[in-house]
């Protein structure tokens, strides 16, 4: 369907029996949005584009110079044209005239009778609200015809080609993995002259439209249209941004689908959570669900309260998100929900080199994102395990991701890192926590100190941690703490009197600092065992 009126419709009007072009032929297909009457010479601020101009020359009569410069505004300005009535005021166009607008194919239009500007206004302007009327049903005629398809259709092909025969242009989609497809097919050269065309455009191009196509907030696609015959019209782009959403709809609900199908898949990935899949086991299932050789893979787990207080639907929704927002940075999710947890194995397809970056700057996203849409009761908190390189050693790092969700759990202040590798000191404290009595050890260091505090409402505890972090030197510890030396030097003197004289010696100042961590760390453990007494 046609949906612009161009000089060329114009002309055949009746108003215009006894016109005659006599520049700018090649211009006829110039689309035209409005009728303007102009009898002024400085008209810079006076159009907005596509407007054909009415004129009797009065403003410039037999100045060339004048008139020169009112076209060049115009072909400036991209005005559809200029009629002229010959006679009183115009008895001929100079022939510099005309060869300025052949150059711009800029249409010069003569009248050779004169004629009335009213009538030519109103049969124009009547043609063009009406064709504005007829868009407007054309486009919910479309719209409705592709809403009824989408029911049916299960593959975007089909919506590519559905606005292709709708339109008679070419239809380019590009993916962010860097696949494409071209309706219709075009040969690999031709490809890229295209992809080159559509991405050197800019947002006025008259012979290129895009939409950008988003999926949970995340950039997806870019569709994009492209003619060499005639210049894309307003309809063109509302055409454009009406199939854009639909093959977003589409995209979601198949998205959506392969989320239910693969949970479907739970079983075998919590088996390989556990270590009890063989690499042949694996190989064959990443043929199946996997598009590339990883590179890789590492185990991130969530926890976000009681999993069962979410509906199917938010956490169904929650596992779309985090795994569109992975994807975008290089990596393939597979997930499963464990232990009260949403476990994603996620194995990577760019260099080793840069997967933590991706990772951390994936949670900051997820962190940073709307994630009210899943009604978060809580802040989630997110475990990332050890990177492994072989696939059969994923449950290493499931394993670790599941320590550092604990380690976590026990902290009294928000980790610093979600990774395990970067727990450090906290993984050995667990580690001994499991093994031996903690406790113990903790008071066989710390007790006069803790005794002390508790008896006299004390800061003692305080005081000595924070002068082991700032390498004994007083007056950092005085600064940092808020009081005067001669307090903190009396504090230090209860401290070597419970402590002994040489606390600051080196192999027993790393014993305290670590039996310090240690009681930070049983203490927040306290909290999570419903007050029971620890120390």
């Amino acid at each position: 369907m046609k949906s612009s009126i161009t000089v060329e419709d114009i002309l055949s009007r009746r108003h215009f029996e006894n016109s005659k072009v006599i520049a700018g032929k090649e211009g006829l297909g110039r689309q035209v949005k409005w009728v303007h009457v102009v009898e002024v010479t400085n008209i810079r601020n006076l159009l907005n584009g596509n407007e054909l101009i009415l004129s009797t020359g009065v403003a410039w009569r037999d100045q060339k110079e004048k008139f020169i410069s009112v076209i060049e505004q115009l072909i400036d300005l991209q005005a559809a044209g200029i009629c002229i009535e010959i006679g009183t005021y115009t008895s001929s166009i100079p022939q510099e005239i005309i060869d300025i607008a052949n150059k711009s194919h800029f249409p010069i239009i003569v009248f050779l009778q004169e004629v009335q500007f009213v009538e030519i206004t109103q049969d124009i302007h009547g043609l063009l609200i009406n064709r504005q009327y007829q868009m407007i049903s054309n486009l919910e005629s479309y719209s409705q015809a592709l809403n009824k398809s989408l029911l049916t259709i299960d593959h975007y092909v089909d919506i590519l080609k559905f606005i292709r025969s709708y339109l008679h242009v070419q239809v380019i989609i590009l993916f962010n993995n860097n696949e494409s497809l071209f309706i219709p097919e075009a040969a690999e050269q031709k490809q890229m002259k295209l992809v080159e065309c559509m991405n050197s455009s800019s947002d006025d191009s008259t012979y290129v439209a895009k939409s950008t196509i988003y999926l949970l907030g995340e950039r997806y696609a870019e569709l994009a249209i492209i003619t060499e015959e005639r210049e894309l019209t307003e309809f063109d782009h509302l055409i454009l941004d009406r199939t854009a959403t639909a093959l977003a709809q589409l995209f979601l609900r198949n998205l959506y689908v392969e989320e239910k199908q693969k949970v479907e898949a739970t079983e075998w990935i919590s088996d390989w959570l556990e270590g009890e899949q063989s690499q042949e086991s694996i190989n064959e299932y990443l043929a199946l669900n996997s598009t590339s050789k990883p590179k890789g893979a590492v185990v991130c787990i969530c926890k976000m309260g009681a999993i069962g207080e979410y509906s199917t639907s938010d956490l169904t929704y929650f596992k779309m998100f985090t795994r569109a927002i992975f994807e975008q940075r290089g990596f393939t999710l597979f997930v499963t929900e464990k232990r009260n947890t949403i476990v994603f194995i996620m194995l990577n397809e760019r260099t080793t080199a840069t997967w933590k970056a991706r990772v951390q700057e994936g949670i900051q996203r997820l962190l940073n994102s709307d994630i009210q849409r899943v009604k978060t009761k809580v802040q989630p908190v997110f475990g990332i395990g050890k990177f492994v390189e072989e696939l059969t050693d994923v449950h290493k790092s499931y394993q670790t991701a599941f320590e550092t969700i604990r380690i976590q759990n026990r902290m009294s202040t928000p980790a610093q890192s979600y990774f395990y590798d970067d727990l450090h000191i906290f993984r050995l404290i667990s580690l001994l926590h499991r093994h031996i009595d903690l406790q113990e050890v903790v008071l066989e260091y710390l007790e006069p100190v803790i005794a002390y505090d508790k008896k006299y409402n004390g800061k003692l505890m305080e005081t000595l941690k924070t002068y082991l972090s700032c390498n004994g030197s007083k007056q950092e510890t005085a600064k940092r703490l808020f009081i005067v030396r001669q307090t903190l030097y009396h504090r230090i003197q209860k401290l070597e009197k419970l402590l002994g004289s040489d606390f600051m010696n080196h192999e027993k100042r790393l014993a305290i600092e670590f039996m310090i961590l240690s009681y930070e760390f049983l203490v927040s453990s306290k909290q999570l065992k419903e007050k029971k007494e620890i120390l």
